[in-house]
């Protein structure tokens, strides 16, 4: 299996309902580090796996949507908790949708095999999201 990732970050603010969340039920800020791995398991005829300047693009245009924002103010997240883990999942299924359209180069609608979306709110501390594209 062959493998390509590329990371960003965000900066987001959010609470969180819950008591198991203690003090982070208050609104609270963090940093993410993003990565996406796309895997394939054959290269295609130039050598790659997906075009790594559109895998950029793509993960950008995806965080977009949460950089610089209060995820507690974005309508679909109303009644969630935007844990690092969840954030993972909504970043995999946004990146699979453009991937889906081919949108990481030509040949790569149908031909990338899986990916991993991982989140790092720390040096200790990330959550991830994997599955099939």
């Amino acid at each position: 299996m062959y493998y390509l990732a590329v990371k960003d970050h965000i900066m987001i603010a959010h609470s969180f309902r819950g008591e198991i969340f203690g003090p982070a039920q208050n609104m609270h800020g963090a940093t993410f580090e993003v990565e996406v791995e796309v895997r394939r398991e054959q290269l295609d005829d130039h050598g790659l796996v997906c075009d790594i300047g559109q895998a950029i693009t793509i993960l950008r245009e995806v965080l977009l949507a949460f950089n610089y924002k209060n995820l507690d103010d974005i309508t679909e997240f109303k009644e969630k908790n935007t844990t690092t883990e969840f954030m993972a999942g909504e970043i995999f299924e946004r990146m699979r949708q453009r991937i889906s359209k081919g949108e990481l180069g030509p040949g790569t609608a149908g031909t990338l095999h899986s990916m991993k979306v991982l989140l790092k709110e720390s040096s200790v501390a990330w959550a991830a999201f994997e599955g099939l594209i």
